[in-house]
């Protein structure tokens, strides 16, 4: 079997494949709980969220997922 590379000046895939915890869509935004445990949502969804969790503390990371 030939390894095949794929050149580093495409587009990488989403990471992980990550999809939105309230719909389909690719997963933007991941909010990581006080307690352990993590969201991930598209855009639309972390703006709708974000009051409810930065009240929970919530470490709301908008770069990994990008």
């Amino acid at each position: 079997m030939t390894p095949t590379l794929t050149p580093s000046d495409t587009s990488a895939p989403e990471v992980l494949g990550e999809r939105c915890d309230r719909c389909t869509a690719a997963a933007k935004v991941r909010a990581v709980l006080p307690g352990g445990g993590d969201l991930v949502f598209c855009q639309h969804h972390a703006n709708q969220y974000r009051e409810q969790l930065e009240k929970l503390a919530a470490d709301i990371d908008e770069t990994s997922l990008n």
